[in-house]
């Protein structure tokens, strides 16, 4: 493989417990790229070990043909942006720094941000309205607030890959159409995005693929209008649901039982 993501035979262990289990995917370029699966089954650790945060016990990633080891830190972080799940940061950076953070890869050591640079800070934090607390302190706003930073940070480091780790989670319905809507035009401009969603219904609107995990293994994966059904849902989650077309989305959609 020349082009994409290629993870083969990975397994992960926290000490003696095993996260990951001889898991083993291609992903092409250019594709919105969902993850689901039940709390625990190593979603975000998959991610962690995508961007370099983790490595693995055996097996190994290659990102467009060569081995993700190969790459340094800041090669990577040309390659691919993560915005976590959770963000911490105790000392009082403002919003407009920790997103100017985000050009870092792309600066010559020691320099300071270029006028480039910072008119691209500029344009995304008007695109993901954070431009209207880009002067108060990190520490100082919501946790949805703070989510919205950390997605502009990412979207200014200008990656071709785009890895989102439930980063809706503290945002409400209108940020998070916004976000994904945001990150659907990366796909379109040939990017590709990789997210852990736990909205179902969400990822049948956003996803050109999905991938359903359990227990370190993957269940199932391909095309969504291939894979989400009612069985997948059932062995993935083990809870019983109606998926249909639904006109108003133009997706697929889902509905439990109580």
């Amino acid at each position: 493989m020349t082009n994409g993501i290629d993870i083969r035979n990975l397994t992960f262990c926290y000490g003696e417990k095993k996260i990951l289990d001889d898991l083993s995917i291609t992903l092409d370029t250019g594709q919105f790229i969902g993850i689901m699966g039940p709390n625990g089954c190593g979603k975000s650790t998959l991610l962690d070990l995508l961007v370099g945060n983790l490595k693995p016990l055996n097996g190994e990633i290659r990102l467009n043909g060569k081995n993700l080891t190969r790459f340094s830190r800041r090669q990577l972080s040309k390659e691919m942006a993560l915005v976590p799940q959770n963000f911490y940061i105790n000392f009082p950076f403002t919003a407009e720094e920790i997103v100017m953070m985000g050009r870092y890869p792309h600066m010559p050591r020691f320099s300071q941000p270029s006028a480039a640079d910072r008119q691209k800070v500029e344009k995304v934090m008007r695109m993901t309205e954070t431009d209207r607390f880009c002067g108060r302190f990190i520490t100082e706003l919501s946790g949805g607030e703070r989510q919205r930073v950390v997605v502009a940070r990412a979207l200014v480091q200008d990656t071709p890959i785009l890895v989102l780790d439930e980063a809706t989670s503290n945002m409400d319905i209108n940020h998070t159409l916004g976000l994904l809507n945001l990150a659907a035009g990366r796909v379109a401009e040939k990017g590709t995005v990789v997210t852990v969603l736990q909205d179902i219904n969400l990822a049948a609107i956003f996803c050109d693929y999905l991938i359903f995990m359990k227990t370190g293994t993957i269940v199932t994966h391909g095309r969504t209008d291939a894979v989400l059904n009612s069985e997948s849902i059932r062995t993935v989650f083990n809870v019983d649901s109606k998926v249909y077309p639904e006109p108003y989305t133009g997706a697929k959609q889902v509905v439990f039982k109580r």
